[in-house]
């Protein structure tokens, strides 16, 4: 197959192309004009909508002899002659404004005027139609040509496998699998080693990241207590049905409405934890229909920003000042999801409705710790009868024990032992401890049995799930948003007005709603979806502004190739893996990242796509091929999280001494980083850029701060993975030159050229000088981490050889996806 297949020709512009209202005018107003005359109804001057073009208030209105926008005449248009205009008392934006029009805006409106004011919707929200063209590359081909621009020669297959394999397992590729695509010539080689990910477990593992960021998934509840929960099935689940290929539009109506599929599954019942992954604020003093209503608020505004692509948010306490969204469609949205029986209450992570997801283990745990209370209770009932004598079959309450003091002849006396709480026991031991040592360790021998048995009810597996009231619960449009300052306007689920209606017989509940988000003539879903995808891929949406499709996020770089990919992805019924191999199959991905002074002036984050992507690595990736390239990397997937090193004191910082970080040991340590244990009010201190996951996030991170290198160069974990890295090229092979092209092969999936050979070998010199000089040093370094070291190596040539690998690991070469 010949790269880039489709003939590259240079085409020319037309001179003078109509204007485009989407492209060219649409932008001008929502940036300069929607803030007095836009969807906000409440902040509306002169009853003008500039938003809309036809109705009372519309932009092409004629009031009191003025029409504000006459078509092909500039003159007569009210709009253009105050936009025009210099007289600060009429020139609109007002100077009072804070906003100006460019000369150059200026003449755009005019122009659109004069050819005629075409109208046109939001691109947004037109469903998208198939443009002429069969591929990716097309598009991007007539894009480069209209720019006088060419793309970038096929990368070569050591980079190219590399980057393919990270993008689609999260790992890099071994030295075989290097080895065995560089050999092989068959014009299939590229799209076996594509089939190859894609059928591999650890595909799941990659992708279910970018789902969690997106589903706000961690351990823990959040705010100060931040207590446990138990949402990891769950996040197994995702992984599971990312490996089966799950269809995207199965993957949506199971996560936002699968309990109420006919006859559903706990499967499908687990899949509706995507929205009991919010925080939960159960702090004392909180009020729980508070609590409440911010977790209803939260599954509106994420299910805006994953499916729809829209600020939703916005409209919480107003309507949209941009997007045709109102107040009104915001909770027409929010009571689909105000169905549900959660109270708000709870300060544990297992808040009702829950799924009982116990283990055998748990279960027996469970059972073992409640029969120890009843034996406790019994061995407690008979001290007492001789303690408190009273008549045979008579309770406590009729001896001296209900004289005691305090609360304990409620709580004592006139309670059974296997009934009495944690509270009562306490105030019995302080009440006994001076005087009667005998009865005190009956008591607190039961006291022990109690907080067993509590911890192992707490610590059995239940997941939070969505549920439906059988009583509908009543919407009100809330004022400003407050949970305690309900309108007298009642609102029923529905779905917003700028966008295509529900059908009449479809469900008013999530299922509904679901069903609505993957219907073939949506126009946002798969959009949005395929947009995100491609940000994974290289690096930033064909929209960058992956959550905001609305008028003020950014037009797509290739509007026809996101709308011919949305199109595709519904079409092929809605495969991701599908989607992900076009991608990945493409010449455009395929192109070097190379890049010249001129063209990297031209287009510094490569939006043409004139050239491959090249990004760094997201921090969990970077962890996770550390681990991988020095051998250390447990494949085992799911089951609970797992506690990896960690600097002493984070936990116990930030939550006033209440959480302490007991670390794991042995495999557990080196799990791939989706298994990492999530403090929501902490994340793991490893990770750079990434969401702290306490609400919906899906733009990709990047930044680049010293705070990177420091734990990439320290980190317990990165120093370990150094130092077996290097016991790796030691044991496998004899002489320097032999281990270092191991080391690079490992690391960077490319030969090593002979002038870095030669910078790398004189590198290793001097530090087997430096160690020989300082055995302690060597020492101290060669005991980072808790994997045994093969004592058989020299030490001064293992802190080295350690050393180096810790270099080569940090290349901005192995921290990139080139």
């Amino acid at each position: 197959m010949r790269f880039f297949s489709t003939s590259f020709i240079a085409l020319t512009a037309a001179v003078a192309a109509p204007l485009d209202f989407n492209r060219d005018v649409q932008p001008i107003l929502s940036e300069n004009c929607f803030h007095c005359h836009g969807p906000d109804g409440k902040k509306r001057e002169a009853d003008l909508r500039l938003d809309r073009k036809d109705g009372p208030e519309g932009a092409y209105r004629t009031k009191d002899g003025l029409t504000v926008i006459k078509p092909g005449d500039s003159a007569g248009s009210d709009a253009i002659v105050r936009v025009l205009s210099t007289d600060k008392d009429e020139v609109m934006p007002p100077p009072k404004s804070n906003r100006s029009l460019t000369e150059a805006q200026k003449q755009t409106l005019k122009r659109w005027v004069e050819e005629g004011a075409k109208w046109g919707e939001h691109w947004a929200f037109v469903a998208p139609k198939r443009s002429a063209g069969n591929s990716i590359d097309e598009f991007v081909l007539v894009r480069l040509a209209q720019e006088g621009l060419k793309p970038s020669p096929e990368a070569d297959k050591p980079r190219l496998i590399r980057r393919v394999t990270l993008d689609l397992t999260g790992l890099p590729p071994t030295p075989e699998e290097v080895d065995a695509f560089v050999a092989e010539t068959s014009a299939h080689a590229y799209e076996k080693v594509v089939d190859r990910l894609l059928a591999s477990p650890r595909y799941g593992e990659r992708w279910c990241w970018d789902w969690l960021d997106a589903a706000r998934y961690a351990d823990t509840n959040g705010y100060q207590g931040d207590p446990e929960r138990t949402m990891w099935p769950w996040r197994d689940w995702v992984t599971q049905a990312i490996n089966a290929n799950m269809p995207y539009d199965q993957f949506t109506v199971w996560q936002l409405a699968g309990d109420l599929l006919p006859g559903a599954t706990a499967e499908q019942k687990l899949a509706t934890g995507f929205h009991r992954n919010h925080m939960m604020n159960g702090e004392g003093g909180r009020i729980s229909e508070e609590s409440r209503v911010e977790n209803v608020f939260d599954r509106v505004e994420t299910t805006g920003m994953v499916w729809l692509g829209l600020t939703v948010g916005c409209c919480r306490c107003h309507d949209h000042k941009f997007d045709p969204l109102s107040q009104r469609d915001y909770f027409a949205l929010y009571d689909f999801f105000n169905q549900t029986s959660e109270t708000g209450q709870g300060r544990g992570g297992q808040a009702a409705p829950a799924l009982d997801m116990s283990t055998p283990t748990e279960i027996e745990r469970s059972q073992q710790a409640e029969k120890k209370v009843a034996e406790m209770a019994a061995e407690v009932e008979a001290f007492e009868l001789a303690k408190f004598p009273r008549a045979a079959g008579k309770p406590l309450a009729e001896s001296e024990a209900i004289n005691l003091p305090g609360n304990l002849p409620a709580t004592l006396a006139k309670t059974e032992p296997k009934k009495r709480g944690v509270d009562a026991l306490l105030e019995a031991v302080a009440h006994f401890k001076d005087n009667d040592a005998a009865y005190t360790r009956q008591l607190n021998r039961l006291l022990k049995a109690m907080r067993d048995r509590d911890a192992a009810a707490k610590n059995v597996t239940r997941v939070m799930i969505m549920d439906t009231m059988k009583e509908p619960r009543p919407t009100f449009i809330l004022s400003k948003g407050a949970y305690d300052k309900p309108t007298d306007v009642k609102v029923r689920a529905g779905t917003p007005e700028s966008l295509p209606p529900m059908p009449a017989d479809a469900p008013r509940d999530r299922l509904g709603l679901a069903q609505w988000l993957v219907s073939r003539d949506h126009p946002l879903t798969a959009r949005v979806t395929v947009n995100r995808f491609w940000q994974a891929f290289f690096g930033t949406g064909l929209v960058k502004t992956v959550e905001d499709f609305g008028v003020q996020g950014e037009k797509a770089s290739h509007p026809e190739l996101l709308d011919w990919l949305a199109v595709q992805f519904v079409e092929s019924g809605w495969d991701v893996k599908a989607l992900h191999k076009l991608i990945a199959m493409s010449a455009t991905y395929r192109q070097s990242s190379r890049v010249t002074p001129q063209l990297f002036e031209r287009d510094p984050e490569n939006r043409l796509l004139a050239r491959g992507p090249r990004f760094r690595l997201p921090s969990w990736m970077i962890r996770d091929q550390a681990l991988a390239v020095a051998g250390l990397l447990v494949d085992k997937p799911g089951g609970p999280a797992v506690m990896p090193y960690q600097p002493e004191g984070i936990w116990e910082e930030a939550t006033f001494g209440k959480k302490s970080y007991k670390q794991d040991q042995g495999e557990a340590l080196y799990r791939r980083s989706l298994y990492t244990f999530w403090r929501r009010i902490v994340g793991p201190t490893m990770f750079f850029d990434n969401t702290s996951r306490q609400t919906c996030y899906i733009r990709a991170i990047r930044t680049n701060t010293p705070l990177h290198a420091l734990t990439t160069l320290n980190d317990v974990t990165f120093v370990e993975a150094a130092r077996v890295f290097a016991q790796r090229a030691m044991l496998a092979e004899k002489d320097d030159d032999a281990r270092l092209r191991r080391v690079f092969k490992l690391a960077v999936a490319r030969d090593i050229t002979p002038a870095e050979s030669a910078l790398l070998l004189k590198r290793i010199t001097s530090l087997k000088t430096q160690f020989s000089a300082d055995q302690a040093a060597a020492q101290k370094l060669l005991q980072v981490g808790e994997s045994k070291r093969d004592e058989s190596l020299a030490p001064t040539e293992h802190a080295a050889w350690t050393s180096l690998c810790q270099l080569v690991l940090n290349l901005d070469e192995a921290l990139t996806k080139d």
